[in-house]
């Protein structure tokens, strides 16, 4: 399955931006030493020859944009709506498995609400769209806050993931 994803970082223009995006991301697919692949791979934005994925799947997006300016506000509310319905959307499926099921049905997983239970505690993965520099997913709106409060030239860079 493909999905868009973003990080936030650090730059002075977009080229930097854009650097400095493939290398969170080339930590999430597992390309860097020591880094754990939680996606199979990425295409961002730039890449015009694929027929599958990025532009050709998901229309132009910014290549990176400045957090302040439209296109880049655009990315945030984008990326921080689909972590917020994606989260609410397991945490549904976590309090109607409590509420309706035995420990047992719950134990044998028959309607995948442990796999809720995980995905309502994951830090990374197809239930995080948002991620700083760091490759660490942004799992709340103070994270987030501090984030946009303590940096002053950050950029968002799309990337259309498989996983």
């Amino acid at each position: 399955m493909h999905m868009v994803i973003y990080t936030l970082v650090e730059a002075s223009t977009r080229d930097d931006a854009l650097a400095s995006g493939k290398t969170v991301f080339d930590r999430l697919v597992g390309a860097v030493p020591h880094a754990g692949a939680v996606f199979d791979y990425y295409v961002c934005f730039d890449e015009k020859d694929t027929t599958v994925a990025g532009s050709a799947r998901w229309g132009d997006l910014p290549v990176a944009a400045a957090v302040e300016s439209d296109e880049g506000e655009e990315l945030l509310e984008r990326s921080w709506d689909a972590t917020k319905e994606e989260f609410q959307r397991n945490l549904d499926r976590v309090k109607e498995a409590i509420d309706e099921r035995s420990d047992e049905d719950i134990m044998r997983d028959e309607d995948l609400a442990r796999h809720a239970f995980h995905q309502v505690g994951a830090y990374d993965g197809p239930s995080v769209f948002l991620y700083d520099e760091h490759g660490s997913g942004i799992r709340h709106r103070g994270q987030l806050d501090r984030l946009l409060e303590e940096s002053e030239e950050l950029w968002i860079v799309p990337a259309d993931v498989h996983f």
